[in-house]
């Protein structure tokens, strides 16, 4: 068996690796087209910051340890320009010195991952304007830096993020553009509140809804990026995170069958249309497990399963891909926000029913100290219950509850398998009743009709159509002051039962600070034969609306 395999990095290395594992003797060829074959893409912002401070960190798995440890035929500036289906060959150009010559092949993996999109503006082309995917990007930007003051980064992402925080670490003064209302796209735009308050707490000026319509030179070196609305922002580096797109032009050429986005369309095997060829990581379509679509997700988690899968296949594992749900995270500066699964705006336009509940559980028991809040978001199915989505912002513990909450979506658990989930308790780590098991209480309460609940959207459509008549905030009378609801009324909780008579008639919501006394005040309403609904999240989760202007 002879095995070649088109790039490295994630998904080309992780396959490599894993085929010899599983065939001492088959011959494994890996090209390429950069110097490095096998690097940590996803620490480059760090190595900016100063945060990773040797640039050999980043080196994953050495040449030499590729040779010699996994006995590949490792090539790095090893060029593929062709693939001849018919002859079972492709055409290789060395970087190095510029010449070509065919590699034959039994079979063929193609992982050569995604390229970012490069500004298609007037000056995009321009020095100092900048992309960060490789190893080489991050060495022509690092040997900048010592002259910048000022950056611009273009788009909200991920990427633009991290860099954001670590330029600013080192003193640079940061602008991040992005074109969309929010930041990050994948989550529901109420829960990026938290990072735009932080972001500019620490000194990043943000334009949302902007978007850069020319680069210009400008004196001694520097770049002005002009936006559409006629501003020039001052730069001595433009980076550009605008997203990246699958580099599938060999695959099209060679006829291969393509999907969304021109990304390459594989079976569960990770098999494209031609049965000896096979495709992994950025390059490939992938299949949402929530809404069942075709799309393109560039994670590495995914990208080093799919490989491995891929050579699985190649030597008679019946391993399959389940598909991808897009479970991310990202640090900014002291919060970290993760998602999972499907947001909201992907249920809506999928026309998808879902429930949404919102909830702010600390990260572990209250009593000891360094709690810290967090604000979880979880989408859930109307009828069964099974869990479609979840966000969270927060301190520590977040990535703890949307790792947790990533397997319940693979599992196709529900949000009742949620409130019966075992998970570690001690005070430092976490509480009896964790945030995961708040969420399940809260969102099978729903299903169950315990605590009748509105979503902040919902509560403000209600009340524009007349369904809701009044709000009564149930907090205390000094949070009541710091700040309430438009019109809403205060009642204590702790005074409602001798105060039904005060509460106005009609169809009522009620709210407290994050959601529990809501639904306490909600089962005494109930009792009196009220019609109430509970703010799912209370006035946080108002804020949450608020802070991103969904609010009018």
């Amino acid at each position: 068996m002879k095995l070649v395999i088109v790039g490295g990095v994630a998904g080309g290395a992780s396959a490599a690796a894993r085929a010899r594992r599983l065939d001492e003797h088959a011959e494994i060829v890996v090209l390429e087209r950069g110097p490095d074959l096998s690097f940590a893409n996803c620490g480059l912002p760090y190595y900016l910051g100063g945060e990773i401070q040797q640039r050999s960190k980043l080196l994953v798995t050495p040449l030499d340890r590729l040779k010699v440890r996994y006995k590949l035929d490792a090539r790095p500036s090893s060029e593929v320009t062709r693939i001849d289906r018919a002859g079972k060959r492709v055409m290789v150009r060395d970087r190095a010195t510029g010449r070509e010559y065919f590699e034959s092949y039994d079979k063929l993996i193609l992982s050569p991952g995604a390229k970012p999109r490069v500004p298609d503006v007037p000056g995009g082309d321009l020095p100092g304007v900048f992309t960060l995917r490789t190893l080489e990007d991050t060495d022509r930007i690092f040997a900048r830096l010592k002259d910048v003051r000022h950056a611009v980064l273009m788009g909200g992402g991920f990427i633009s993020l991290e860099v954001a925080e670590n330029l600013a670490h080192r003193g640079i003064g940061v602008t991040v553009v992005e074109r969309n209302a929010q930041l990050l796209m994948p989550f529901d735009p109420e829960m990026t509140t938290p990072l735009v308050k932080a972001l500019r707490a620490k000194g990043v000026e943000l334009i949302l809804g902007g978007k850069v319509a020319r680069i210009l030179p400008g004196a001694g070196g520097t770049l002005q990026a002009q936006l559409a609305d006629g501003r020039v922002l001052d730069a001595d580096l433009i980076l550009a995170g605008i997203g990246v797109e699958p580099e599938s032009h060999l695959a099209g050429e060679a006829g291969l069958e393509l999907g969304v986005r021109g990304a390459i369309r594989v079976n569960r095997h990770m098999q494209t249309s031609d049965p000896d060829i096979y495709a992994a990581g950025d390059v490939v379509e992938i299949q949402d497990i929530v809404t069942g679509l075709g799309g393109v997700v560039p994670l590495g988690g995914p990208a080093n399963r799919q490989g491995r899968i891929a050579a699985d296949h190649i030597f008679g594992r019946a391993t399959s891909y389940r598909g991808t749900q897009g479970t991310a995270i990202v640090r900014v500066f002291d919060l970290t926000a993760a998602c999972t699964g499907a947001s909201e705006k992907t249920l809506k336009r999928c026309n998808i029913p879902h429930r949404a509940a919102y909830l702010h559980p600390a990260n572990h028991a209250g009593y000891y100290p360094g709690a810290r809040q967090m604000s979880l978001k979880v989408l859930f199915d109307p009828i069964d219950g099974r869990v479609l989505g979840a966000q969270a912002v927060g301190g520590d513990g977040v990535d703890k509850r949307i790792d947790v909450l990533a397997m319940a979506i693979q599992g196709r658990m529900t949000v009742y398998d949620l409130e019966e989930a075992e998970l570690c308790y001690a005070p430092p780590y976490g509480s009896a009743k964790d945030p995961v098991n708040m969420a399940g209480f809260i969102c099978s309460g729903i299903l169950r009709g315990d605590q009748p609940q509105v979503t902040v959207g919902e509560l403000v459509r209600q009340q524009q159509s007349g369904n809701i008549q009044a709000v009564v905030d149930v907090r205390g009378a000094d949070e009541f002051a710091r700040g309430h609801l438009p019109g809403a009324i205060n009642i204590p909780v702790d005074e409602l039962r001798g105060r039904l008579g005060d509460v106005p008639p009609g169809r009522i919501a009620v709210n407290c600070q994050v959601g529990m006394r809501g639904y306490l005040a909600t089962r005494i309403l109930l009792a009196a034969g009220r019609d109430v609904v509970n703010l799912s999240g209370g006035y946080l989760a108002w804020e949450l609306f608020e802070g991103a202007g969904l609010l009018g």
